[in-house]
């Protein structure tokens, strides 16, 4: 019996709410807008029902995605049950400067309700396009800001422990990577966060100030999975590629950024096989030039 028959028969078994697509194509569930169908994709709306879900799913195939901000799909499909937190966007105060979110809220979420909340700390992240999850497990940044500065705490499911809660100082935070960066098993369910009070106006102009900045600076107005390429130890990927001269260079509907070098964009039409053979160009030319190896930020899913 295919797995995913399986799948079936114990997800209606077990958990007959959860809501399951067949065969979903995976562009809608990407920023890249890529990737063709995954044999099955649950939407899992709480921590609970994602916990028995990982129990249920622990000696299948299967993948746990965001909303899919550094992905890129693999356009014959993805043979997997892939896992969405997707829907599980809740965000409520927790103490008197405390949040808790799940790992599927998005972090433009968390930032309104933490602004709406009279809380700062957190606007630095208003303009990341990931979710809570993603973020914990990458120690997310930007414009001087890091998870690492306001994750107090963090509940995660393991195969071997079930459900944990791991403190700040057990959860080994450095750039772009964190305690869950080497324990690939383990899935984040919710975090939560140390905040300090502050004017809601101000941090509403903070928001709005980097907001700014960022659509000034960066293709928001295209399809892409953010960062593509790591920053290398003493450098920057996107000065190494503009550098390189290969500010719009395209392959098929992938394109270098015309505005920011360290995006690989999706002008339209482009497939998994397009950005990866333009990404594996990019490389092989920086490295020519510069002797630097650039490092994939965006993680491949389906090969």
């Amino acid at each position: 019996m295919p797995w995913y028959e399986t799948f079936d028969t114990k997800q209606q078994r077990r958990l007959p709410a959860l809501k399951v697509l067949r065969e979903e194509p995976m562009a809608r569930h990407t920023t890249f807008r890529i990737g063709g169908p995954a044999r099955r994709l649950a939407l899992p709306a709480t921590a609970e029902e994602l916990t028995e879900l990982l129990e249920l799913a622990k000696d299948l195939p299967h993948a746990v995605i965001g909303n899919g901000s550094n992905l890129l799909a693999a356009d014959e499909g993805v043979d997997l049950l892939v896992i969405s937190t997707a829907a599980m966007d809740a965000v409520e105060q927790v103490g008197e400067t405390t949040l808790r979110a799940l790992a599927g809220a998005s972090l433009a979420r968390i930032a309104v309700r933490a602004r709406d909340f009279g809380l700062a700390g957190f606007a630095f992240a208003h303009g990341i396009p990931g979710t809570l999850g993603g973020a914990v497990v990458m120690n997310a940044g930007a414009y001087g800001g890091e998870m690492c500065q306001v994750v107090g705490r963090v509940g995660a499911w393991t195969p071997d422990r079930g459900v944990v809660e791991l403190e700040a100082a057990e959860l080994a935070f450095g750039y772009r990577r964190s305690v869950f960066s080497n324990w690939p098993e383990a899935v984040v369910l919710w975090a939560e966060l140390a905040l300090h009070p502050g004017d809601r106006e101000a941090i509403r102009a903070e928001m709005e100030d980097l907001g700014q900045r960022r659509r000034s600076k960066q293709p928001l107005e295209y399809p892409s999975a953010g960062s593509t390429f790591k920053r290398p130890e003493g450098y920057f990927a996107g000065t190494l590629i503009d550098q390189c001269g290969l500010k719009g260079f395209s392959v098929g509907g992938a394109q270098v950024s015309e505005k920011h070098a360290g995006f690989v964009i999706n002008t339209g039409g482009a497939t998994c096989a397009d950005v990866l053979a333009l990404m594996d160009h990019v490389k092989k030319t920086v490295y020519e030039a510069t002797g630097v190896t650039l490092e994939p930020e965006v993680r491949l899913l389906g090969r």
